[in-house]
């Protein structure tokens, strides 16, 4: 997160930038140190209890007036970014998009639904926006699950609707495509793609524009 904020603050100087986790104590409370009404940009790919309940609350206990924008997967322009890293991968690979299927390995959730519904709706999107033969989606939490989904897919890209490659990433997704006998291509996360800093930093500097206007 510390490496990501400070690509971010590059894209906009004169901007204070500072990246924090929920997962580690005092880490939020450190960054909004000093900060007067910061805005909160959530890294997560959907809303949920995180960014609902805990981040709200920790907020809230740092005695701060700080306005929380949506999540990064909600980002409407995200689709746009992955329907470009599927494109530029395809090419890559020496696929045909109208040949190839486009596998959405996303996290799931037995505790909210936001998660899966985040998930299908960018599904819906792509398939407006771009010309993949098919565009499927499985999850790692629940039905429809990523072994079931990647299952008899011949030629194939599989993009994780993760922002981190960590856990989830890096064993559960290999190991459910594996599971399934995927002969495709993984692709990295998008969290780690390069236009990532930039598409948060447009985010942020709409908010500033609306807040002046």
């Amino acid at each position: 997160m510390q490496a990501l904020a400070a690509s971010v603050a590059r894209q906009l100087p004169g901007w204070t930038i500072r990246g924090a986790t929920l997962a580690k104590v005092g880490s939020l409370e450190s960054a909004l140190h000093g900060l007067d009404e910061p805005v909160v940009y959530p890294f997560f790919m959907a809303d949920g209890v995180f960014t609902g309940e805990v981040l709200p609350e920790r907020l809230r206990r740092s005695g701060r007036i700080a306005r929380q924008l949506p999540p990064f997967g909600t980002d409407h322009v995200l689709p746009l970014l992955i329907a470009r890293a599927a494109y530029d991968s395809a090419r890559s690979h020496g696929l045909r998009p109208a040949e190839t299927t486009l596998l959405i390995a996303a996290h799931g959730s037995k505790a909210s639904p936001t998660s899966k519904h985040t998930a299908l709706d960018l599904v819906r999107r792509l398939e407006v926006q771009t010309s993949f033969s098919r565009i499927a989606v499985g999850f790692i939490e629940e039905a429809p699950f990523l072994a079931d989904a990647a299952r008899g897919i011949g030629s194939a890209l599989c993009l994780p609707f993760f922002a981190l490659r960590a856990g989830h990433v890096e064993n559960d997704v290999p190991q459910a495509l594996a599971d399934a006998g995927f002969s495709g291509y993984l692709l990295p996360p998008i969290g780690e793609h390069p236009a990532v800093p930039r598409l948060v930093a447009d985010a942020l500097a709409r908010t500033q524009r609306r807040a002046a206007a």
